[in-house]
C-alpha cells in the first residue's frame, strides 16, 4: 500500500511540475516537449529520483495510445481548405521525402556507427518521420500563423508520414533479424497499409457522424465516446493490415469537420487530453532513458544529427517538391521544420523488442538526435518563421465564439464576444453608430461582472464585452470593426501586405494609369487577380507575394473557390 501510495505521490508531482513548466516555454521559446522529457530524465534511473522503469512494451503501449489521440485530435482541427492546398504535396514528402531521408540517414549511420548497411538503413527509418505531436505542440505554443501553404504542408506530412516510417521500421527489423528477405512484397504492403488505413479511416469518420446524430447521448459522454472510438478505430484497422495512424487521423478529420454540435464538446475536452498524452508520453520516454548511456553515442549521434537537420531533410525536402514550385523561401522553412518527437523513439522499442543485435544503440542514438532536434529547430521556430518573412499577420477576430450550430438554420450562427480596450476604436460609440452588416443582433455587454442587456446601455466602455449574434459570413467584417485588436492589427497588416488594397479585377492597365510600370511581354489587359494566379502555377494563398517592376503584390483576401478578391500593394525594397 506505501508503494501504491509513493507512486501516485510521484506522479502527480511530475505532472504538476511538467504543467508549471510550461511556463518557462512561455518565457523563454523552449519547446514543451523537451521540457517534458528533460523532467522524465531527472526523476529516471540517473536523475534526482532515481526512478527505474525499463519496460519497453509497457512504453510501446503508452506510446502508442497517446499517439492515437494527438493525431485525432490535430485531425479534429485540420480545416479542409488546407487538403486542398497540400494534398499532394504533402502525399510526397510523406512517402518519397521519407524514403530519401532512410536512405541518407542510413548511409551515414552505416559509416558513423560501423554498422551493416541494412542495420544503417534500420536507424535511418527509425529517424525518418517527422513527428505531429512536436509539429502541432510547437506551432500552438509559439503562436505562430504562418502562411497557409507551408503550414499546412507542414501539419499534414507529420500527421500522415508515421505510416511510412512504421512499415519501414518493422519490415527492416524482421529482415535484420533474418526473419524476411527484401522483395517486391514490401511494396505491397505499405500500399496495403496505405489503403486500408485510408478506407478505414472514411468508413470510421462517417460512422462516429452517424452515431453522434442518432445516439441521444448527454454532452459529457461524447469526448469519451470520441476517445474509445478513435482507440477502436486504430486497433481495428492494424488487425486488418492497415495503417492504424493514418486511419485515426482521417478519421478526426472528417469528424472535426461534419456540422456537428457535439464536435465543440469534444474539441473543448480533447485540447487537454492532447496535451495530458503529451506529457505522460515525453515523461515515460524521459524515465525509460539512462542518460549515463547516451553519452557512449553522444559523438556520432550529435554528427548523425546534423546530418539529418542539414542535408537529409533539405534533400528530401526539394526533391520531393520539385513538381509543385514551391518558394524557396517556402522550401527553406519546411527543410528545417523538420522536427523529430516521440515517434522516433518509439520505433527505436520495436529493435528493443525484437532483440536484435545493436538494440541500445537504435533507442539511445534516436532518443539523442530528439533532443538535438527539438534543441536546435524547436527552439528557432519562430524566429526563423520571422526571418523568412513567413508569418502572416493575424487577423482580428472575437475574444469568443460558440456556433449555434445544434440550432436548425440555412446559415452557420455564432454568439461572438469581443473584448473592448482603452484604445479600441468602439469606446463611447453607440451600437446604431457602426456599420455593422445588416442582420448582425447586438445582444448586450457585460460590464464589471454585470450583464446589461441592449436596451440598457448606449456606450461601449473600456473593459466591457460586447455581445452579438451574426451569420458566420459575416464574422471577418464585423471583427475588423469590434475587435480590441484591430488598431494593432491594421498596423501590422499594413506593413505586411501594403497600406493600399486593390480589388483582385483590377487590370494592370489600371494599375500602370498610377504607377509607372514597365510590362515587358506582359498582357495589361490581365487582371491582378490573373496575373498572380498564372505566375504560381498553383492555388495561391493568402500572404503569396511577388514583384511586378517596383511593387511588391501580396494576396490579402481569397473566396471560398480560392479566387483572389483583395491584392496589398507597396513598394519594392529588396527583391523576393
Amino acid at each position: 500500500m506505501d508503494a501504491v501510495n509513493l507512486s501516485i505521490l510521484i506522479a502527480g508531482a511530475l505532472f504538476s511540475l511538467s504543467i508549471i513548466a510550461t511556463l518557462i516555454s512561455a518565457r523563454f521559446g523552449a519547446p514543451l516537449l523537451l521540457i517534458f522529457l528533460i523532467i522524465g530524465m531527472l526523476a529516471g534511473e540517473d536523475g534526482l529520483l532515481g526512478i527505474r522503469f525499463s519496460n519497453p512494451d509497457s512504453a510501446l503501449l503508452i506510446g502508442s495510445v497517446a499517439l492515437v489521440i494527438i493525431l485525432f485530435d490535430g485531425g479534429m482541427r485540420t480545416h479542409p481548405d488546407r487538403f486542398k492546398v497540400v494534398l499532394a504535396p504533402s502525399a510526397m514528402l510523406a512517402t518519397v521525402g521519407v524514403l530519401i531521408t532512410c536512405a541518407v540517414l542510413g548511409i551515414a549511420a552505416m559509416w558513423l556507427f560501423n554498422l551493416t548497411l541494412l542495420e544503417g538503413l534500420l536507424l535511418g527509418a527509425i529517424l525518418s518521420s517527422t513527428d505531429a505531436a512536436a509539429v502541432f505542440s510547437i506551432f500552438q505554443s509559439a503562436g505562430l500563423n504562418i502562411k497557409e501553404r507551408v503550414a499546412s504542408t507542414l501539419e499534414i506530412e507529420s500527421g500522415s508520414n508515421d505510416p511510412m516510417a512504421v512499415m519501414l521500421t518493422f519490415t527492416l527489423v524482421s529482415v535484420v533479424a533474418g526473419e524476411s528477405s527484401l522483395d517486391w512484397r514490401l511494396t505491397m504492403t505499405f500500399f496495403q497499409q496505405a489503403i486500408i488505413g485510408a478506407l478505414m479511416g472514411y468508413l470510421g469518420g462517417r460512422a462516429f457522424i452517424w452515431f453522434c446524430r442518432k445516439l441521444p447521448l448527454g454532452a459529457a459522454f461524447f469526448p469519451l465516446f470520441a476517445v474509445s472510438y478513435a482507440l477502436f478505430t486504430f486497433g481495428v484497422t492494424n488487425q486488418l493490415g492497415g495503417s492504424g495512424f493514418l486511419a485515426v487521423y482521417l478519421a478526426g478529420f472528417l469528424i472535426g469537420n461534419a456540422r456537428l454540435a457535439q464536435v465543440q464538446y469534444i474539441l473543448r475536452m480533447h485540447d487537454g487530453l492532447a496535451w495530458l498524452s503529451q506529457i505522460v508520453m515525453f515523461l515515460m520516454l524521459g524515465l525509460l532513458v539512462t542518460p549515463s548511456k547516451l553519452l557512449e553515442y553522444a559523438a556520432p549521434a550529435l554528427l548523425l544529427a546534423f546530418v539529418m537537420i542539414f542535408l537529409a531533410r533539405p534533400l528530401a525536402v526539394v526533391l520531393s517538391l520539385i513538381p509543385f514550385r514551391y518558394p524557396k523561401r517556402d522550401q527553406l522553412f519546411i527543410s528545417w521544420v523538420g522536427l523529430r518527437g516521440a515517434v522516433p523513439i518509439i520505433l527505436a522499442l520495436i529493435p528493443w523488442l525484437a532483440g536484435v543485435p545493436n538494440q541500445d544503440l537504435y533507442f539511445n542514438v534516436a532518443f539523442f538526435v530528439v533532443i538535438v532536434s527539438l534543441l536546435i529547430q524547436g527552439w528557432s521556430i519562430a524566429p526563423v518563421a520571422r526571418w523568412l518573412k513567413l508569418e502572416v499577420p493575424k487577423a482580428p477576430g472575437p475574444d469568443h465564439v460558440m456556433a449555434l450550430e445544434a440550432v436548425p438554420s440555412n446559415d452557420i450562427l455564432q454568439l461572438l464576444a469581443y473584448k473592448v480596450d482603452k484604445n479600441s476604436a468602439v469606446v463611447d460609440a453607440d451600437w446604431q453608430q457602426l456599420p455593422v452588416p445588416n442582420g448582425v443582433q447586438f445582444l448586450g455587454l457585460v460590464r464589471h461582472g454585470e450583464w446589461l442587456q441592449s436596451t440598457n446601455c448606449t456606450l461601449f466602455k473600456p473593459e466591457d464585452t460586447i455581445m452579438v449574434l451574426a451569420k458566420a459570413t459575416d464574422a471577418t467584417y464585423l471583427s475588423e470593426v469590434l475587435s480590441s485588436y484591430a488598431e494593432a492589427a491594421t498596423v501590422s497588416r499594413q506593413d505586411f501586405f501594403g497600406e493600399f488594397v486593390l480589388n483582385g479585377q483590377i487590370l494592370l492597365s489600371d494599375l500602370g494609369a498610377f504607377y509607372t510600370i514597365e510590362f515587358g511581354d506582359l498582357d495589361p489587359q490581365q487582371s491582378l487577380s490573373d496575373y498572380i494566379t498564372e505566375r504560381f502555377h498553383r492555388r495561391v494563398v493568402v500572404g503569396d507575394s511577388l514583384q511586378l517592376d517596383q511593387l511588391v503584390l501580396t494576396v490579402r483576401q481569397l473566396n471560398e473557390k480560392g479566387d483572389i478578391l483583395q491584392v496589398g500593394i507597396k513598394a519594392a525594397q529588396t527583391t523576393l
